[in-house]
C-alpha cells in the first residue's frame, strides 16, 4: 500500500467517526467510502499489471501473489466406514474414498463381469482421442476475453491472457 492511500483510509475513518457524532452527513461518508475503494481497486490493477508485466525477471513475486489469492481448503470431516463406525485418521479417511471412489466410477461390461484386455485396448484406441497441441492452448489463451469474469481458479483472464506465452506450455503438459 502506497503512503496516498493509507492516507485516504484515514480520512475514511475519521469521517466515519464525524458521522457516529454528527457532523457530517451519510453521503459525505459513503463518497469517502467510494473513493477509497476506487483507489484500492486501482492499486490492486496496478500490482497485478507489474506482476504479470516482470514475470519473466521476478516468477517468485508472481507465484507468491497468485498463492496468496488461493482458498485453503478444510480437512475433510468424519466420515462413517461400511461397518457403521467413524473414522478419524487422515489415512484411513484417505483409504475409504479411495476405496469407495474405486467402486463407484469402476467401468463395467455388464452386471457382474469387467471388461476383457482386448475390449479396454478396443474401446480406447489412439486415434479416437483429441490431441492438444503446444501451440493451440497458447492461441486458446491469447484469445480469451478479458471483460469476463475470473474462473473457479481466481485468475482474470486478462493476467491468462497477458501471460499466454509463459502458461503455454504448463497447460499442455496438465491436458
Amino acid at each position: 500500500m502506497s503512503e496516498a492511500l493509507l492516507e485516504e483510509f484515514r480520512q475514511k475513518r475519521k469521517v466515519y467517526g464525524m458521522w457516529k457524532e454528527g457532523q457530517a452527513t451519510w453521503e459525505h461518508y459513503r463518497n469517502f467510502v467510494r473513493a477509497c475503494r476506487e483507489a484500492t481497486r486501482k492499486a490492486e490493477a496496478h500490482l497485478e499489471l507489474n506482476l504479470a508485466s516482470d514475470v519473466k525477471d521476478n516468477k517468485k513475486g508472481f507465484f507468491k501473489y497468485i498463492s496468496s489469492k488461493w482458498k485453503t481448503r478444510e480437512n475433510v470431516d468424519l466420515l462413517l466406514n461400511q461397518v457403521g463406525a467413524l473414522v478419524t485418521e487422515d489415512k484411513e479417511k484417505a483409504v475409504l474414498l479411495k476405496d469407495f471412489f474405486a467402486l463407484v466410477f469402476t467401468a463395467k461390461a455388464g452386471p457382474q463381469e469387467s471388461w476383457s484386455l482386448d475390449v479396454r485396448e478396443e474401446a480406447c484406441r489412439k486415434d479416437d482421442l483429441t490431441w492438444v497441441e503446444e501451440d493451440g492452448v497458447r492461441d486458446h489463451v491469447s484469445e480469451l476475453d478479458t471483460h469476463k469474469s475470473m474462473g473457479p481458479d481466481g485468475m482474470h483472464p486478462c493476467v491468462l491472457r497477458e501471460l499466454a506465452n509463459v502458461m503455454a506450455e504448463p497447460l499442455f503438459i496438465v491436458f
